[in-house]
């Protein structure tokens, strides 16, 4: 019997062609539910979004592609290169896309870009802790819990509490090599 074929995945960065899909997405219930917000967006809005995060230089985010079909958004947030640590995050919008390999292969590919090309110490990651496929999914990924903020989050009248875990890189260099992962390219 042979293996099935591998789905070929790619980052893209985001650019202005692409914010009105990545608004739509954006609001999406499914994605928002475990967001911090549910923000109502307008396209003027993503536009000056967007400028903000072309100038501020700690902020990157790229598009998820499944076969060359953008489906979510995958980013780094509050880069310090000074004490070498950001947050980073990702959403698989268009739910038939959603696989383990990709979530697999983000992740990985996320710790490489990381601490290979931007040469972090620690990336760090929150999801609130009733996403538990989310926690989970960080877990088998190597990384560890750093702790709860508890009622961290108020979405309509409800308090969240958020499960933050980390990478640092010599855990991430212990580990690598177990993984096999479709690396992706965050130069693009």
């Amino acid at each position: 019997m042979s293996e099935p074929p591998t789905q070929k995945f790619s980052l893209t960065r985001l650019a202005v062609a692409n914010l009105e899909t990545v608004m739509h997405w954006r609001m999406l219930p499914h994605v928002t539910q475990y967001m911090n917000t549910d923000p109502e967006l307008t396209l003027e809005g993503q536009k000056l979004w967007f400028e903000k995060l072309s100038s501020a230089g700690e902020n990157f985010y790229w598009v998820i592609n499944v076969e060359d079909t953008p489906c979510g958004v995958i980013n780094f947030a509050d880069i310090d290169f000074e004490n070498k640590h950001c947050t980073w995050g990702y959403y698989i919008a268009e739910k038939e896309l959603r696989s383990l390999p990709l979530a697999i292969a983000l992740e990985m590919s996320l710790y490489d870009y990381a601490f290979d090309t931007l040469k972090l110490n620690k990336v760090t990651g929150e999801s609130f802790c009733l996403n538990t496929a989310a926690v989970t999914m960080h877990e088998l990924c190597g990384c560890k819990s750093d702790g709860i903020l508890r009622q961290h989050v108020l979405k309509k009248e409800q308090f969240y509490d958020v499960c933050v875990q980390s990478m640092l890189k010599e855990e991430w260099y212990s580990l690598r090599d177990d993984f096999e992962y479709q690396h992706l390219d965050f130069s693009k």
